[in-house]
């Protein structure tokens, strides 16, 4: 059995340079044989109608615009340097430079992609120079449209579009006088002294160089990537903020792959991909090399240190100092998800190998609206676009919290959220709205001793809620008529908030099937039966939220309030309100990952939302084994 991670090198039989990859030997030194040149070329012919290689004219396009910013950021430095007074050998020598990461960086960006990219100055420099006087040099250049700066976020950063092309731009002031050309942002000495904000701005360049240096064959690994991302993207699995893997997380499994088959080429590497993740024993973490401590008092991931990371389910771990988990969204649905995709991937790539299938079966969409018999519709509404753009980024970025919440229920076995959004229908056509949905699939767990299941989801639905308000007064984006609404629907009545060509997807084999009773207290029972006997007993009104007035100085605080009428003029069973003992609102969120937000003043209390609750019986997917399944398939 392959160890996950091991302490002692394993030795490397690569061509020159000599140089170690990864933490462990490599599962196969075999070089390419024929039959995987060729289905490398067509796994290249593959791609290209997807748009995930850009022109040579469009990539030159990108290395000027480049140019353009570049030499607006030494001319920017050199103007700060001489209003500072700085001698004048200091300033001819000052430098200053633009350096990129992410997907452009990886050379894996597709057409139309954003570049991100770090402005790198020197110690004179302010962070708050690089948002007035560099926003204001920006603001009056011709090719500069869309700008806008976010000072305050997390990461800080000014968005802009440059010519036609979509950049982010971090900020990073380094404790050096002047910023060679030749600088190289992986030197760990480079964080000395700098402050937290500028230590998160580097990390995304300094994470993206060493992957790319603990690669054996960069042409290799950028191609896997940009299948696997394809593939990902193509499967509903690419979100960092749903708990899925973003893109950095991606490129660190492909470059796994890589290390332990050192001499492979794409097709076999996209093959492997599948074998070694969909074996891997998680939550054991992987690692592109050994963490090294630098003494800088830096936070880094050790679950040995760290009580909190011993709880994260698919740790991936970023090379660079300070290592950091990049998945630690990820939760046991996302995960279970996942680990299916894998194994369908591999069984799939195993058609491809025996000339079965093509390529093109590996990118087919699967159909996330037949998989499964119940869902649940979160919906996002806006007075305007500009708020409905805020609101919509807030509530996503919170329905992990939800998620989690529902894989805490005993009688619900997986909670899948689609990444997709989609626009949703007008509640009221004469009115302006903006609205924005989400669809998540529920596998439930059929009772040891019953057939019948009647699931409460109020707290869960409501902690939510809860949280995402909160969040938009604690930091004044909240606007008077932005309200969420979650609905229960089966698979059935999808057509009624979602396009025909949405839901017109290849069937998947049906997980569950039900047949519900309503019963005297408007909450539904569900008793397991085929699918053609499903009878419905339909609920009118959703669990909608919205702005009441209450609690202290006159503030207009968010909470849920009844609502007759049904999305789209249709009854369709689903979340029905009933009115809460005060003494059960306000409940706060059920993850203990995320962060709690400040107190809010004593506020009337809320009126509940009633989720309907249903049956399932059958689990997506089975425990897996370890590891070795990878090296006897080799």
């Amino acid at each position: 059995m392959m160890p996950f991670p091991v302490t002692t090198p394993g030795s490397q039989q690569t061509p020159p340079p000599p140089k170690h990859y990864g933490v462990s030997s490599p599962i196969s030194l075999a070089p390419p044989r024929e039959t995987d040149c060729i289905l490398t070329q067509k796994l290249i012919e593959t791609l290209k109608p997807f748009g995930v290689f850009e022109e040579e004219e469009e990539l030159q396009r990108r290395i000027l615009i480049l140019e353009k910013l570049n030499n607006l950021v030494k001319e920017w430095i050199r103007e700060i340097s001489e209003s500072k007074s700085l001698p004048q050998a200091v300033i001819e020598n000052v430098g200053g430079k633009i350096f990129t990461f992410g997907s452009y960086r990886l050379g894996v960006h597709t057409k139309g992609a954003d570049i991100d990219a770090l402005c790198v100055a020197p110690r004179h420099v302010d962070r708050s120079d690089f948002f007035t006087s560099f926003y204001g040099k920006l603001k009056l250049h011709e090719e500069v449209k869309d700008l806008r700066a976010v000072e305050e976020a997390f990461v800080p950063v000014i968005k802009l579009c440059f010519d036609g092309i979509e950049i982010d731009i971090l900020f990073a002031r380094l404790a050096l006088q002047t910023i060679p050309e030749d600088l190289d942002l992986r030197d760990d000495s480079l964080l000395k002294n700098l402050d937290i904000r500028c230590i998160r701005s580097l990390n995304g360049c300094r994470v993206t160089d060493e992957i790319l240096h603990l690669v054996p064959n960069i042409d290799n690994f950028r191609l896997t990537l940009r299948a696997i991302k394809l593939w990902a993207k193509c499967h509903n699995i690419y979100s960092n903020i749903l708990g899925f893997l973003g893109g950095v997380s991606w490129a660190m499994l492909v470059a796994r792959t890589c290390q332990l088959y050192p001499n492979a080429i794409a097709a076999t590497l996209v093959r492997k991909f599948f074998l070694v993740f969909s074996e891997w024993e998680w939550p054991n973490p992987v690692l592109l090399k050994e963490p090294e401590e630098r003494n800088l008092n830096l936070p880094v991931w050790d679950p040995r240190v760290n009580p909190s990371d011993r709880y994260h389910l698919m740790p991936i771990i970023t090379p660079a100092y300070p290592q950091q988990n990049s998945t630690y969204n990820v939760s046991v649905s996302t995960r279970m998800v996942m680990i299916e995709e894998f194994k369908q991937g591999l069984a799939i790539t195993h058609e491809i190998l025996l000339s079965k299938a093509e390529w093109s079966k590996l990118f087919e969409a699967p159909s996330f609206f037949q998989k499964y018999k119940h869902y649940i519709v979160l919906l996002a509404s806006a007075p305007t676009e500009k708020q409905h753009l805020e609101w919509v980024g807030l509530v996503e970025s919170k329905i992990r919290i939800l998620v989690g919440s529902l894989e805490k229920n005993e009688f619900i076995k997986l909670a899948h959220v689609n990444p997709q959004s989609f626009p949703a229908p007008k509640e009221n056509p004469d009115r302006e709205e903006f609205r924005t949905m989400w669809v998540i699939g529920l596998v439930l767990k059929k009772p040891e001793n019953s057939d019948i299941l009647s699931i409460d989801l109020t707290y869960d639905i409501q902690s939510f809620t809860d949280t995402v308000y909160r969040q938009a007064i604690n930091s004044k984006m909240f606007e008077m008529d932005m309200k969420i609404a979650a609905m229960h629907l089966r698979r059935k009545e999808l057509h009624q908030l979602l396009p025909s060509h949405v839901l017109q997807k290849k069937k998947t084999h049906s997980m569950e099937g039900v047949r519900w009773t309503a019963l005297d207290d408007g909450s539904l029972d569900l008793s397991v039966d085929s699918e053609d006997s499903t009878s419905v007993s339909s609920l009118p009104g959703s669990m909608k939220t919205g702005p009441v007035t209450g609690g202290t100085q006159g503030r207009s605080i968010p909470a849920p309030a009844m609502m007759a009428a049904s999305v789209t003029s249709v009854q369709v069973p689903e979340v029905s309100l009933q009115q809460a003992n005060p003494s059960d609102s306000l409940g706060g969120t059920s993850s203990g990952s995320i962060p709690q937000t400040a107190p809010q003043p004593t506020i009337s209390p809320p009126p509940k939302p009633m989720v309907t609750r249903v049956v399932s019986s059958t689990p997506l997917v089975n425990v897996h084994p370890g590891l070795q399944g990878a090296q006897q398939q080799t």
